[in-house]
Order: C-alpha cells, then structure tokens, then sequence
C-alpha cells in the first residue's frame, strides 16, 4: 500500500488531491506506481473500481469499449498503449447512482528514465453522477521519465462525469495522455486539467462526441516555466440536435512553450459552442501560440470564440503599487488573479492545494 511510498511524496499526492490517509470521504481509490498496481478500493457500494484487466475478466462487454472512443492506431502513443497490457482502471458509477464523494486515482512515477504506460476506461451509467480525481506525479529524484495514458470516457444517457487532472511532474519527464469521450443523449462531460509545475514536453488533444441534448466542457489552468513545452487543446463534436460544447483556457508563459488549441463543430441543428483562450505572457522567452478552430457544417448552429494573448498592462501594475503594494507583488497578484478559475465540483480541500500552487509558482517559489 502507500506506507512504501516516501512521506515526501505522500504529501505531494495530496497536494493532487490523493488521500493516502483515509480522512477525507472518497468514494473509491486506484493508485499506480511505475507499472504496479499499489492500491484498490471501493469505498460506496454504487461505484466500482477495479484494475482494468480484472474488469475485462468480470464484464466481456468491457472488450467492446476498448480503444472506441480512442483509436489504437491514431497515432505512436496510442500504438504503444495498445502493444502493452491493459494496465489502468476501469470505474464505473452503476445506473441511477449519484456518488457525491469522488474515486481518487494517481499514478506516480518513481524510477528514472522509465516509461509508464496506463489504459483507462470511465463509464457512467445512465442517470448517474460520478466525479473522478486524478492526480499524475513523479518524485522529486526522478529527472527523466515518461507517461503515456490512454483514457476512454463512456457517459450515457443523463449521466454526469466530471474528470479532473492535476500534473505534478518533473522538468524532464515527458507527458503524452490521449483520450475521447462519447456523450450519450442528455449527458454531461465535464473536464478540468491544471498543470502548474514544470515539465519538459506535455502533449494533450482528448476529443469529445456529443449527442443530442449533451454537453461536454474542456477546462484547463496551465502555467508554463522556462524551458517547457505544453502542446495542449481539445475538440468537442457536436453531432446531434440539442448537443452543447465549451472550451475555457487560462494560460500563462514564464518562459515556456505554449501551442492552445481549439475545435469545435456543429454539425447538427440547434447546436451551440464557445471557445476562449486567454494568455499571459511574462518574459520575451517562450510564446503562446493560440488555435481556435470553429466549423459550421449547418446553418441552425451557434458557434463562438473569443481568443487573447498579451502582457500585463504596465497601468494594472501602477494602480497596485499606488496602493502601497511593490512591484513584483503587484505582478504577482494580477498573476494569480488571472489564473483564479474555481472549478466545478472540486472538492474544498483541492481546490485549496491548487490555489496554493498558483501562489507559489506566480511568486517565483519553488514548487
């Protein structure tokens, strides 16, 4: 269980949102370490958690799910997430269920120049309610590594899912999650990615197809340190009467690489979708690059996008100092007063640690 893992690192889980202790109500735990399986638990009885493999044994339909949302051949990744046994989670919020607690999940990196590989299947039940946190990290030793993750979300008809992420990588380890959602009829998806600390390379572009009625909703806080590069998007296809869709992005470079991407289509009739991308730049190192991409394939659709990229008015930062406030904590406020989204149905706790986070990367600590 978690008592081999390092009270150093146990803290950092925490800091992704990963009870170790058993305080705080969550509804079910999964935690990877490198490729083992270290923990597995169900904590309500409407929830299921289980190492995919095992639900494969238990549910023949599980095959079914298997690279649907997510091709095996989209690209190299996933070509190696297909190669490799189907080590990951599957949970399941089971039909009708609404789990108010959410199923924790880590998966954390230990050794060095290892390349962890993971595959991962969601499904909410019609009618249900499930929220999953996820917590990626590697320890503080570790200065080379790769994560590849394959995860399929599967929400039914009036299902609920709302999926957060939190990175906590090194600056050398290599990110590349790959991942798709199915939207049935009156579905909710939900997706929040908050990466605050450094990493060499993170590559993320998780499509969503929303049938009638749905919704899927992207949100991501990122924070770019010198000498990282983000590659980050996501496309939302809105393929039947009713369906919505939305892409929020908050970026800001401290010197890292930024590509933010965007796409979104309607392709059926009354359907709608908004896009925005804003970002920060703080030093001439670096860039953002933003991506908005909005497709109307009918007349009776409503697509929109709002994109911005600049520095701090040199105005916002007189103002604070005429308060009384010195330079560098006046652009440390406007920082951390651009990156405060609070993000739907996060737990308190979370919500506190990311905010901490915020603060102590805008005020140049190490984090």
């Amino acid at each position: 269980m978690t008592d081999k893992i390092p009270e150093e690192e146990l803290k950092r889980l925490e800091r992704v949102g990963y009870d170790s202790s058993g305080k705080l109500h969550r509804a079910g735990s999964f935690l990877i370490t490198d490729d083992q399986i270290v923990e597995t638990e169900k904590k309500e009885k409407d929830v299921e958690v289980l190492p995919l493999k095992k639900a494969l044994e238990v549910y023949p339909w599980v095959e079914e799910l298997m690279f649907r949302a997510v091709p095996k051949d989209k690209d190299e990744y996933t070509k190696i997430a297909a190669k490799n046994p189907p080590i990951g989670y599957f949970i399941r919020a089971l039909p009708g269920a609404k789990v108010k607690a959410p199923v924790q999940a880590c998966f954390f990196l230990k050794t060095t120049r290892f390349s962890q590989v993971v595959h991962n299947i969601v499904v909410a039940e019609p009618g249900s309610e499930l929220h999953i946190i996820t917590g990626c990290i590697s320890a503080f030793y570790v200065k080379e590594g790769k994560h590849i993750s394959l995860t399929e979300y599967y929400v039914r008809k009036g299902a609920l899912l709302t999926y957060s992420m939190v990175h906590d990588w090194s600056y050398e380890v290599e990110v590349f999650p790959r991942s798709g959602a199915e939207v049935e009829d009156g579905g909710v998806f939900v997706s929040n990615y908050v990466a605050l600390t450094p990493a060499k390379k993170v590559q993320s572009y998780p499509l969503a197809r929303v049938k009638k009625d749905g919704f899927a909703g992207f949100y991501s806080i990122v924070y770019a340190h010198p000498d990282t590069y983000f590659d980050l998007g996501a496309a939302t296809l809105l393929e039947e009467p009713g369906a919505r869709g939305e892409i929020i992005s908050r970026v800001v470079s401290n010197g890292g690489e930024v590509i933010s991407r965007g796409h979104i289509l309607g392709a059926a009739g009354k359907t709608a979708g908004h896009m925005e991308c804003s970002g920060l730049l703080l030093k001439d190192e670096g860039y953002i690059h933003a991506i908005p991409e909005l497709k109307g394939a009918t007349s009776d659709t409503e697509l929109s996008h709002e994109a911005a990229v600049g520095r701090i008015a040199p105005e916002e930062i007189s103002y604070l100092m005429s308060r009384g406030l010195d330079e560098e904590s006046a652009r440390a406020l406007i920082i951390r007063g651009f990156l405060d989204i609070k993000i739907k149905d996060l737990p308190e706790e979370l919500q506190k640690s990311i905010d901490e986070m915020i603060k102590t990367a805008t005020s140049g600590g190490a984090i």
